[in-house]
């Protein structure tokens, strides 16, 4: 079967590792935008510092409501940040902020993973949701369709390892920036590498998750050509 005791002890460890860095970017979160930055900045003028520094102008700056629902629009050029970032002068948002516009510095460089991310995102959207039927399908009628669907849930995992490293230089291009420009002091700047370190979990939590999960079926698959 798709869903057995196996599906729970293969993916036990990146159920563990999701819950704990669910947890741990929560927790991570919450203490450092309660914390003012010695500077005054909020996260909208941190992302604009970013961009400055690296000589970009073309991005816009929004608010968009929620909590955490930051994110960069390269279709609309446009940096989304939160409530709890945007007009806000604490050590997350300025450091959220500044991942988000990091984002924004890839998209104009043409950084290489971001590009393929991109590419394949569309394309992966289908092919993940045709992915489980074909599979669930493929025990009823045909091997052939399991393949399929393996093949099809694929391009949803190298979105998710691709995903890795847009994330991890995002984040290095935000901190060093932050230190290169005294943005935060030197505990500010620990703190501001606690919030991002944790968030880059999540991810990493996400991309374990896909990628046991295509083993798994790759090894159900075989078993089934074997019998």
């Amino acid at each position: 079967m798709y869903y057995d005791l196996s599906y729970l002890i293969f993916m036990l460890p990146a159920i563990i590792l999701s819950i704990w860095a669910q947890f741990k970017v929560k927790s991570a979160y919450n203490k450092y935008s309660k914390i003012p930055n010695s500077r005054g900045l909020t996260g909208e003028a941190a992302a604009r510092a970013v961009l400055g520094y690296n000589g970009i102008t073309n991005i816009k700056i929004e608010h968009i409501g929620g909590s955490l629902t930051d994110h960069f629009s390269p279709k609309e050029n446009i940096i989304r940040l939160s409530d709890g970032v945007y007009g806000q002068a604490s050590v997350a948002a300025v450091c959220i902020a500044a991942h988000e516009a990091g984002h924004a510095v890839q998209h104009a460089e043409g950084y290489v993973p971001n590009k393929i991310r991109s590419s394949v995102i569309p394309i992966a959207n289908i092919t993940s949701r045709l992915s489980t039927p074909l599979i669930l399908a493929g025990f009823l009628f045909s091997d052939t369709l399991i393949r399929v669907g393996i093949v099809a849930y694929s391009l949803a995992v190298l979105v998710y390892l691709v995903t890795l490293p847009v994330e991890f230089d995002a984040s290095r291009r935000a901190l060093a920036t932050i230190k290169s420009n005294y943005m935060l002091d030197e505990n500010e700047y620990k703190g501001a590498k606690s919030v991002l370190t944790a968030a880059a979990m999540t991810y990493v939590a996400s991309a374990l998750s896909a990628l046991i999960q295509f083993l798994r079926l790759v090894l159900i698959a075989n078993s089934r050509r074997r019998n």
